[in-house]
């Protein structure tokens, strides 16, 4: 089960730190990633953590303004968002699997287990 929360209202250039409590496996032996969606648009990952080696990679969008992170004793995973944008809104969700190929980090179809979203408004 995965769960965020931290979303909310905030202007440009604010920032905002996501949070995803996960539950039922150990998120080191797990790939984590952070997705969004706008209404009539794709989904669109963002930043995902890989498993075991910790390895993070990003979206062009977002990269140098957004981090992922994860404490393995919390079984949380972060989304540290800075400088955000209008075009940031949309609604952000967590993703989770155990088996996820590398490169296709940002493919929903990937990813078995999903939170139910906290949305994010930059206005």
């Amino acid at each position: 089960q995965l769960v965020e929360s931290g979303g909310g209202s905030v202007q440009p250039g604010g920032s905002l730190t996501l949070s995803c409590v996960v539950s039922g496996n150990a998120i080191s032996s797990i790939c984590m990633a952070w997705f969004r969606q706008v209404p009539g648009k794709e989904r669109e990952g963002l930043a995902s953590i890989y498993a075991s080696s910790g390895d993070t990679v990003y979206a062009d969008s977002v990269k140098g303004r957004f981090t992922i992170s994860r404490d393995n004793a919390k079984s949380t995973v972060y989304l540290q968002m800075d400088s955000l944008k209008p075009e940031d809104t949309a609604m952000y969700n967590c993703a989770a699997d155990p088996d996820v190929s590398r490169g296709f980090w940002f493919r929903p179809d990937q990813y078995a287990d999903w939170g139910q979203g906290t949305q994010v408004t930059v206005s």
